[in-house]
């Protein structure tokens, strides 16, 4: 499976095969040292999210058999902006990203819980809430804290279902 991202107006910062002019995307660079973010290459980024849900099986297909933290993020990291797109069928990826519910990466974890929070898909919450006490129990050494995504993905679920079901939406927490 082959999905061709090329930059038409040749001004993005590629580095291009000499043989057949193709160009090559850098890698995403997780957090380190003082830097407590993760940087994407932007333009691959922005090319797979425009090529919307004909972009899905080749990210599925890199989610299954991907062991690689850095490309599982960056990854995770386009299917998020994704979401944020509109783009339809993420909520149907869950098979592929569950695969994912029990890592410890803090980095994984964190886009994870972005994509859950914005497809709530009703299956990921009981996966949110394990995230959530392993990493209170376990913490992991990292840069940033996961728990941050994680706390406001279940929150989402439970104001989300508070706010729609007809029993509770009268109901005053004081």
């Amino acid at each position: 499976m082959t999905l061709r991202c090329i930059d038409s107006k040749m001004q993005s910062p590629y580095i291009y095969n000499n043989s057949n002019n193709i160009p090559c995307y850098s890698s995403c660079r997780l957090p380190q040292g003082s830097r407590n973010y993760t940087l994407f290459d932007q333009n691959k980024v922005d090319c797979f999210v425009s090529q919307k849900e004909t972009a899905l099986p080749y990210l599925a297909d890199i989610l299954i058999h991907s062991n690689n933290e850095a490309q599982i993020t960056e990854t995770l990291y386009i299917i998020d902006r994704m979401a944020d797109e509109g783009v339809k069928g993420i909520d149907k990826m869950y098979p592929v990203l569950s695969r994912f519910n029990n890592t410890t990466s803090p980095n994984i974890q964190t886009f994870l819980a972005g994509i859950y929070r914005k497809t709530q898909v009703p299956d990921a919450f009981g996966p949110l809430v394990k995230m959530l006490i392993q990493n209170s129990l376990r913490p992991q050494t990292s840069n940033f804290d996961p728990n941050e995504e994680i706390g406001g993905a279940i929150l989402a679920y439970i104001s989300d279902r508070f706010r729609n079901n007809p029993k509770t939406s009268n109901v005053t927490i004081s």
